[in-house]
C-alpha cells in the first residue's frame, strides 16, 4: 500500500473553519458566566464613571458622551481576553494532538477561536452601547458615521482577538495567558478614553497621545458626536491593520511551531 493511498484529502472549502467557529460559539453558550462578565464589567465601569465620577469631571452632565467610546474599547478588551485563555487551554489539554490527526488546515483551529470571539464581542459591544443610551448617551452620528463606527470597531476587535489568540499560544499555561492579557486591559486608562490627554502629567502625555487606543477612541468619539476627524481615522486604521498583521503572522508561526512539536 502506497503512502499516497494512506493520505486522506483535506477538508475543502471553509468547512473546517465553520466547524471550529461553531465549536467556539457552543463553548461560549456553555460558559455563559464569561460572556456575562465581559458585558457586566464594562457596564459597571460606565455606570461608575457616569454617575460617580461624572459630576466632578463634567458638571454639565455631558461626561457620558465623552466616556462611551473608551468604555466600548474596554468592553472589547474584556471580551477578547477570554480568547487567550481558550487557546492556551486547547494547547495544554492535548486536544490539538487530536486535531492534527484530522485532514484539516492547521489555521482553522485559530480561525474558529477568533471568529467566535468576534461574534461574542460584537454582541457584548451592542449591549454596552444600548446601556449607554439608557444612561444618557446621545450620539449625533448619521448613517455614514455609524457605518464607520461599526467598521472600525469590527477591525479593532478582529485585530485585538488575533493578538490575544497569539498570546494564548505563546503562554506556558492558561493562567499565564490570563495574566499577560490582563496587562493589555490597562491601555484604555492610559489613553484619551476617560480623561483628556492634556489633563495628564507632562511626562505621561506623549505616551497617552501616541499609543494605539488614543486615535481609535478619538475617531469613534468624533464619528459618534459629529466632530471633525482631523485625520485621526488614518492612524486608527493603520494601528489596527498593523496589529492584525503582526498578530496573525505571529499566531500562525506559534501554532505551527507548538503544534508541530506535540
Amino acid at each position: 500500500m502506497t503512502t499516497a493511498s494512506l493520505t486522506r484529502p483535506r477538508i475543502g472549502g471553509l468547512t473546517a473553519e465553520r466547524i471550529f467557529v461553531g465549536r467556539s460559539l457552543r463553548r461560549s453558550l456553555r460558559d455563559g458566566e464569561s460572556l456575562l462578565m465581559a458585558i457586566l464589567l464594562p457596564v459597571m465601569l460606565m455606570l461608575m464613571f457616569t454617575w460617580v465620577f461624572g459630576g466632578a469631571l463634567s458638571p454639565g452632565g455631558q461626561y457620558v458622551d465623552y466616556v462611551v467610546p473608551g468604555i466600548i474599547l474596554t468592553c472589547a478588551g474584556f471580551g477578547a481576553a477570554s480568547t487567550a485563555l481558550a487557546v492556551a487551554s486547547d494547547m495544554q489539554n492535548g486536544i490539538i494532538d487530536r486535531f492534527r490527526t484530522m485532514p484539516l488546515r492547521a489555521g482553522a483551529v485559530l480561525t474558529g477561536h477568533v471568529i467566535g470571539s468576534l461574534v461574542r464581542n460584537s454582541v457584548a459591544t451592542a449591549v454596552v452601547i444600548g446601556v449607554g443610551l439608557l444612561v444618557g448617551f446621545r450620539p449625533s452620528a448619521d448613517v455614514g458615521a455609524w457605518i464607520g463606527v461599526v467598521g472600525l470597531l469590527a477591525l479593532y476587535i478582529l485585530a485585538l482577538t488575533y493578538l490575544f489568540a497569539a498570546i494564548g499560544l505563546a503562554a506556558a499555561s492558561p493562567e499565564a495567558a490570563n495574566g499577560y492579557g490582563f496587562v493589555l486591559l490597562f491601555l484604555p486608562y492610559l489613553s484619551s478614553g476617560y480623561v483628556p490627554v492634556e489633563s495628564m502629567p507632562d511626562w505621561l502625555q506623549p505616551v497617552a497621545a501616541h499609543q494605539p487606543l488614543t486615535p481609535l477612541i478619538d475617531t469613534l468619539r468624533a464619528l459618534l458626536t459629529g466632530q471633525s476627524l482631523d485625520g485621526q481615522q488614518w492612524w486608527a486604521i493603520g494601528w489596527c491593520v498593523l496589529i492584525l498583521a503582526v498578530a496573525a503572522l505571529w499566531g500562525a508561526w506559534l501554532y505551527r511551531r507548538k503544534a508541530g512539536r506535540r
